[in-house]
């Protein structure tokens, strides 16, 4: 017995099959263990000698049976090991590549047009008081847009910006004309989210004060600005409109050949001539702070647009609300041409 289980031991050739041969013979119902439980038939004189030499039996199962285990242990270790081993002299594995966002692409490329144009690019606080958000922007208190349904107001009686128009106030306090400047950021507007509105969005603002500005370069800015986003044949159309910050006002679209094959007119955004008003509540601003009144009396004009609108039908995003989801799905397939 002893020698045909060391031979079944040995020739085991996984764990699983050795542990069925431990089965065999050492398990509650083996060989041996059914010699063990058979001493209690023999004569006394017989039991002793009879023990010793099952005993011995079972020692040498065991042993091998430790032996044999170690063994296939070890092989199955080296070969786990084997299967793991890291080749040093394959090239490394491409980590996944980051992308621009829609979003600051569309930015990217509206800075880049007016850098080139020669304006500065400017920031400001996105938490703001209630004059320089309104009041000296010619929106008196019972304007619409001072009503709550329009403005998040903080409990200390300032508020998130409703427009980058803040802008506008701040850098003609601190900047002497003839100036140009564009300036980004996020605006907040307490209204209601659907596919084309949400609570946060984007906008670029520019400016320009200088004597002599006309609508005429107006038209040709926000023309040139076309032609940098949509190629040299896209066309401009002003409309009237009202803002009270301007005078005379406009909203300004573009018509232009979209990546489908289609043309059509896109609204952009609106712009119009700095209302004098305006700068009338510069030059007290400047004042208050001890600096000339040297506004009253210059021109300039104003414009300002939503990425957003113009990142939705380049990249056709049907939902705003897909810009601020996280969603990898969304943005992810924007890498490879926005990278």
């Amino acid at each position: 017995m002893q020698q045909e289980a060391i031979q079944e031991i040995t020739q085991a050739p996984t764990l699983e099959a050795l542990q069925q041969v431990k089965t065999k013979y050492v398990g509650k119902s083996g060989l041996v263990t059914k010699e063990l439980g058979a001493l209690g038939k023999l004569p006394p004189e017989e039991r002793k000698a009879r023990g010793a030499e099952i005993n011995a039996v079972r020692q040498a199962i065991d042993a091998a049976l430790q032996e044999r285990e170690g063994i296939l242990k070890r092989a199955a270790l080296d070969e786990k090991l084997a299967s793991e081993a890291i080749d040093v002299t394959l090239p490394g594995l491409p980590l996944p590549a980051g992308g621009l966002h829609p979003i600051t692409r569309v930015y990217d490329d509206l800075i880049g047009i007016y850098q080139r144009m020669g304006y500065e690019v400017v920031e400001g606080p996105e938490v703001e008081g209630e004059h320089h958000n309104f009041e000296a922007l010619n929106i008196p208190w019972y304007h619409p847009a001072r009503d709550l349904q329009d403005t998040f107001w903080l409990e200390d009686g300032r508020l998130l910006r409703t427009h980058t128009s803040n802008m506008q106030i701040r850098y003609m306090v601190e900047h002497d004309p003839p100036l140009k400047m564009v300036s980004r950021g996020k605006v907040y507007r307490y209204e209601a989210t659907d596919a084309t509105h949400e609570s946060m969005f984007h906008q670029l603002e520019g400016l320009v004060v200088g004597e002599g500005i006309s609508m005429a370069d107006l038209k040709g800015t926000i023309a040139e600005m076309a032609r940098g986003l949509y190629g040299p044949t896209a066309q401009v159309r002003f409309q009237p409109s009202y803002y009270p910050f301007v005078e005379p006002g406009a909203d300004f679209a573009v018509y232009w050949n979209n990546p489908r094959g289609e043309s059509k007119w896109l609204e952009l955004g609106g712009c119009g001539m700095v209302h004098p008003n305006v700068f009338r509540a510069v030059d007290d601003l400047r004042e208050a702070a001890g600096r000339d009144r040297i506004y009253e009396g210059m021109t300039g004009f104003a414009f300002g647009l939503g990425p957003e609108r113009i990142a939705m039908l380049k990249y056709k995003i049907p939902d705003i609300r897909y810009f601020y989801a996280n969603d990898p799905r969304v943005i992810g397939q924007f890498r490879g041409e926005l990278g």
